[in-house]
């Protein structure tokens, strides 16, 4: 007993010695750890022939970081039970298992202590912290209600179609896959087979939609709309915080609908002829409406990608790259960060001083964070293609290996952005490739500077501050 108590306090100490990006990232590690350990060692989960190491490992890695990149047919490899297990962490992943853990501390009454705050407190929330569990008690209840009347829309619409129980299994995996950004599918082809039925088509493009932006940027459009409209109503006695739109909400929202609108058009003028030409006008506008929306970090297919053009891969990879918005299940570089960008170049274009959106200046330390964002990810995409590439070229000749450069490309993009989308080419990957693949989805999960924290920190410390000597250099 005095042994036991003595690890136990060795790990006490431990968790209270960790940074908050390494909590975080601990968390996700274990997550993964637990489900894979259950993949493999719990009966009942699959169909046949159990999954090895790496192809677990790599399935709820997908699932926990919201993927949706399958190495095998979630239809037929795992039973009812094996797509419960997935779809259960599909949602702590989802949520967030911080969040959760938060949701219990508060539900027992127990203050959190600042470095649980720091994990659970979004950054956009900064004129109005209420307490923390219940901040995500109503990010538990949204996600809830959301999850729940998707779930019943689905149902509906697929029951004509499908059993009452296949109906209401199907709608609520594919309403938490999506409002979750997961991408996993109960069908064996995604949703290629429902490319002419438009509802369900919009239901998860909705679902998609909203858990891409965020509950922090619903509840302060709310209380924005509420409040100009009291305002309007002549209500004088408002919260001043909510008399304006934040910037980060304003870039969220615009930068959100451009590319949704954007790639609606383009979409469709790419594969109009093309992957779209066998369906109805109507199928054709809608279809091409999903594909500028399931890129944001959903994943699911509505047209087989082998079969699209350069135009609509490449265009499908940008929008894989850029993502979702913070404090969301999306994956991604982020909107805010492309806003961000675009402000940046908008104003050395221009010769400003300062960087400003929504006539805001943008601190320099979120300039700079921006612009390391967007750095490190390209330098973490180009170096794992070129390493995937190595070692799916062994044994093969030059031009096998370059009809594998857009599938490899592709892969490496939807992975890191945690979108899901693939050539059909997953499957194929060498378990080292494999391997690689499945650390770009929990990188991209955890966030760039969360994941690269964690590694090269252990504790919290105060960087020493010592001023470098200044020598300028011609750029450009």
């Amino acid at each position: 007993m005095p042994a036991k108590l003595a690890l136990g306090f060795r790990a006490l100490r431990f968790w209270n010695r960790m940074a908050a990006p390494s909590l975080f990232v601990t968390s996700f590690v274990l997550l993964i750890a637990i489900g894979t350990f259950g993949l493999m060692a719990l009966a009942g989960l699959q169909n046949g022939p159990r999954l090895g190491f790496v192809d677990s490992l790599f399935t709820m890695t997908s699932a926990v970081c919201v993927t949706g990149l399958v190495v095998v047919d979630t239809a037929t490899q795992f039973t009812g039970l094996g797509q419960l297990w997935i779809l259960l962490f599909i949602q702590l992943g989802g949520i967030g298992l911080i969040s959760l853990t938060t949701l219990l501390i508060g539900a027992m009454g127990r203050r959190l202590s600042l470095r649980s705050e720091m994990l659970a407190v979004a950054p956009t929330r900064t004129h109005d912290r209420p307490e923390v569990w219940e901040l995500t008690l109503a990010v538990t209840k949204f996600s809830l209600i959301v999850e729940g009347l998707g779930a019943l829309a689905l149902f509906l619409t697929w029951l004509p179609d499908l059993s009452v129980g296949d109906a209401a299994w199907a709608g609520l995996f594919h309403a938490i896959s999506a409002y979750c950004n997961a991408g996993f599918s109960t069908f064996s082809t995604s949703l290629i087979g429902h490319a002419d039925n438009q509802l369900a088509l919009f239901i998860v493009s909705v679902l998609i939609i909203i858990g891409g932006l965020g509950y922090l940027t619903f509840e302060e459009l709310i209380r924005w709309w509420k409040t100009r409209r009291a305002l309007r109503a002549g209500i004088r006695d408002v919260g001043h915080g909510s008399r304006r739109m934040s910037s980060h909400t304003w870039a969220v929202v615009v930068t959100s609908m451009v590319l949704l609108l954007a790639g609606w058009i383009m979409f469709a003028i790419f594969e109009w002829y093309g992957a779209l030409g066998h369906l109805s006008v109507f199928d054709k506008l809608t279809n091409a409406w999903f594909l500028s929306v399931t890129p944001r970090t959903a994943g699911f297919n509505n047209l087989d990608y082998t079969l699209v053009g350069n135009d609509t891969a490449a265009l499908t990879m940008l929008f894989m790259f850029i993502g979702g918005s913070p404090g969301s299940t999306a994956g991604g570089i982020k909107t805010t960060t492309v806003a961000v960008l675009v402000a940046l170049g908008l104003s050395r274009f221009q010769g400003q001083r300062f960087v400003s959106l929504k006539h805001r200046a943008i601190p320099p330390g979120t300039i700079e964070r921006t612009v390391g964002i967007f750095l490190l990810a390209i330098f973490i995409l180009v170096a794992s293609f070129f390493v995937i590439s190595a070692i799916e070229a062994v044994g093969q000749d030059a031009a096998t290996s370059r009809g594998q450069f857009l599938p490899i490309a592709f892969e490496v993009v939807s992975a890191f952005a945690t979108v899901g989308l693939s050539m059909n080419y997953t499957p194929e990957l060498e378990a080292p490739s494999k391997l690689i693949v499945a650390l770009l989805m929990f990188i991209g999960r955890v966030g760039l500077f969360s994941f690269f924290t964690a590694v090269m920190l252990r504790r919290a410390q105060p960087p020493a501050f010592k001023r470098p000597a200044q020598e300028d250099l011609i750029v450009g």
